[in-house]
């Protein structure tokens, strides 16, 4: 059977941003930190220094850029 798949390149990126958000977030949590302020000095900073080692969680963040952060977060919150 031959079919044609479409993929919507942008949304697979952004699952897959939000997908290593979470991840980083539970290793956060788990170590005892409260992620969303590790999240927000790293986000404002850049400072990747603000995300633990912990379970690989700066090695994660730091496959991604801040900007495609910001923007998955923006278009998750509004339902995109």
């Amino acid at each position: 059977m031959d079919r044609t798949s479409i993929f919507n390149v942008a949304a697979l990126r952004q699952e897959m941003i939000l997908l290593t958000l979470n991840e980083v977030i539970e290793s956060l949590n788990r170590k005892g930190y409260k992620a969303e302020n590790q999240l927000v000095g790293y986000l404002m900073t850049g400072d990747p220094t603000y995300i633990s080692n912990y379970e690989g969680a700066r090695e994660k963040i730091k496959t991604l850029k801040r900007e495609e952060v910001l923007l998955a977060l923006i278009n998750n919150y509004q339902g995109r």
